[in-house]
């Protein structure tokens, strides 16, 4: 048995010896789940929720603790995007955490500039959203402190490199290498890369977040960190002035945007990110005989194929002409009647790096969190003083003016993916998802969310199937160490082209480039969870005492 394989077992040993235990403590209850993309922070999220945090403290914790452990997914100076549904019967909602350009852009800005180094960062949300989280919908039970911990300790001690993370390391060494602060902390003193099973520090990071701990999230925009940052940014060239992060405008909360597939409502985040496209593919699936997607086989794929090639080509084709002013365009999109128009046509004609974990605790609150950095490692440069990694989300812009709103523009929100998803009934939420992936994540959250409800196998079978992608020039990527007769045919007969990921972070089996689904399902009258095997991740399950025995 290879590494990997010993690394998916154990995961998968320790959840269920999680679950078997504490269930067979009479005295104890349930206080809720986390899956995560890095142990770390999973069990950070653990703590809090067994210290009487809800669902939104824990997420807090295990954002922090993520962006320690997982640095090439997430950090302090991305972007962090909240769904929640607080159960009950109430309704969910999205703290719409969107980065922001920088207020002024110089002429004739060049691609390589919105993709490396110091220019390519937007101004992050991060901190802004995990503050205004905790003051409106935290439980009151944990302090702003306890939250911080974990991550500082994190940072202080160390994480264990796992095989993805050491993929990920070995892959991007050589940007790394490019800078003096992040040669240093994310590649050994002798120049190689950090192997499986040993840990890395920072140091640095963990002095930040000590300092804000201290002083509230707040310092990160108007206090000493500010002046840190827009200092750094002046004498390297960048852009974030302190004007950007003193004038950074609070988190919106909003609706989600709301459909349904075969009898679960589904909640999922509106532009300027991808949720449409997630309800979209999902729409069009269901206007297909369930019974071509109830197995997971050849027959299945080309389903989500069909699928997702029209639902990525209306994104590309016809994209939402306002980040803002989106509701009648959006409603046109995602309605089941535009599905049916769009796979009859399709049937005439044819006869990223992120991260996202998932929370609940014991009273039914459920929130999914995509954070990102946008690209492995971010614009691959990190702040001198703290450590941490920039950004990368100028990236998303265009230089040419096509009329889109993914135009680049002083203080504007950048294209996004992200696609956190909530499924429920009567009120009640019954699968919490998202993923990593740049525009993979759209396609992972929607075959993940068709095989639980279509496959009914389960949540960690959804998670673990091999995935399928299409670009809408009909490039077609399949998972997997082999491609089905049927497969082929049915692919040959639609013109797609049959295409391999050309990343460094894979294995034989799984690729990380079909994203990293960290998921919960309420199955069997109790939470259960999966940690997508293409991360490094780990679902907990969090018991308290039951005082009342």
């Amino acid at each position: 048995m290879g590494k990997r394989s010993t690394f998916i077992s154990f995961i998968i040993s320790i959840s269920l010896v999680l679950v078997s235990a504490c269930s067979a403590e009479q005295e104890k209850t349930f206080a809720g789940a986390v899956s995560s993309a890095a142990p770390e922070a999973t069990a950070a999220g653990i703590k809090i929720l067994e210290k009487g945090g809800n669902a939104i403290d824990a997420a807090i914790a295990v954002s922090l603790a993520l962006g320690v452990s997982e640095p090439a997914g997430s950090g302090i100076a991305g972007q962090t995007v909240m769904l929640v549904h607080p159960g009950g019967g109430g309704k969910p909602f999205v703290i719409h955490g969107t980065t922001w350009s920088p207020r002024h852009l110089p002429e004739n800005v060049t691609k390589e500039q919105l993709r490396y180094g110091r220019t390519a960062s937007t101004v992050p949300s991060t901190p802004k959203v995990l503050d205004l989280a905790y003051r409106k919908f935290g439980s009151g039970n944990v302090k702003w402190q306890e939250l911080v911990e974990p991550a500082i300790k994190v940072a202080r001690n160390g994480f264990t490199v796992g095989p993805f993370r050491q993929k990920a390391f070995r892959f991007y060494g050589d940007d790394l290498k490019k800078q003096d602060t992040a040669r240093e902390i994310f590649v050994k003193s002798d120049g190689t890369d950090y192997q499986v099973g040993e840990v890395v520090r920072q140091k640095k990071l963990a002095k930040m977040l000590e300092h804000i701990a201290a002083a509230g999230a707040q310092d990160f925009y108007t206090g000493k960190i500010a002046k840190d940052i827009a200092r750094d940014m002046k004498e390297n060239g960048g852009w974030i002035t302190e004007e950007d992060l003193a004038r950074f405008p609070e988190p919106r909360i909003v609706e989600p945007l709301i459909s349904s597939y075969r009898g679960h409502e589904v909640a999922s985040l509106p532009p300027p990110f991808g949720g449409w496209v997630m309800i979209q593919i999902l729409n069009i699936l269901e206007q297909m005989e369930q019974s071509d997607l109830e197995q997971d086989d050849d027959r299945r794929r080309l389903g989500l194929l069909d699928a997702m090639k029209l639902a990525h080509g209306t994104r590309k084709n016809d994209p939402v002409p306002s980040f803002t002013d989106y509701e009648e365009n959006i409603s046109r999109k995602i309605s089941k009647e535009e599905a049916a128009r769009l796979l009859a046509a399709w049937r005439d004609q044819t006869g990223g790096e992120t991260t996202h974990f998932s929370v609940v605790d014991g009273n039914g609150m459920a929130v999914a969190v995509t954070q990102s950095i946008d690209s492995y490692f971010g614009s691959k440069v990190a702040h001198p003083d703290y450590g941490f990694l920039y950004n990368n989300y100028m990236q998303g812009f265009r230089l040419k003016d096509d009329g889109s709103p993914y135009v680049l523009k002083a203080f504007e929100m950048p294209y996004s993916s992200m696609s956190a998803t909530i499924l429920s009934r009567n009120g009640e939420a019954e699968l919490v998802l998202g993923s990593p992936g740049s525009a993979r994540i759209i396609s992972a959250v929607a075959q993940v969310t068709s095989h639980w409800v279509d496959v009914k196998a389960g949540v960690e079978a959804a998670v673990s199937a091999f995935r399928v992608h299409v670009v809408p020039d009909n490039k077609a990527y399949v998972e997997g160490p082999e491609v089905g007769t049927e497969l082929l045919a049915g692919m040959a007969k639609r013109g797609f082209v049959l295409k391999r990921p050309k990343y460094g972070v894979s294995d034989s089996q799984y690729d990380p480039y079909f994203g990293g689904v960290h998921a919960l399902a309420h199955e069997s009258n109790q939470w259960t969870g999966a940690a997508d095997p293409r991360r490094d991740g780990l679902v907990g399950i969090a018991w308290k005492e039951d005082l009342t025995q």
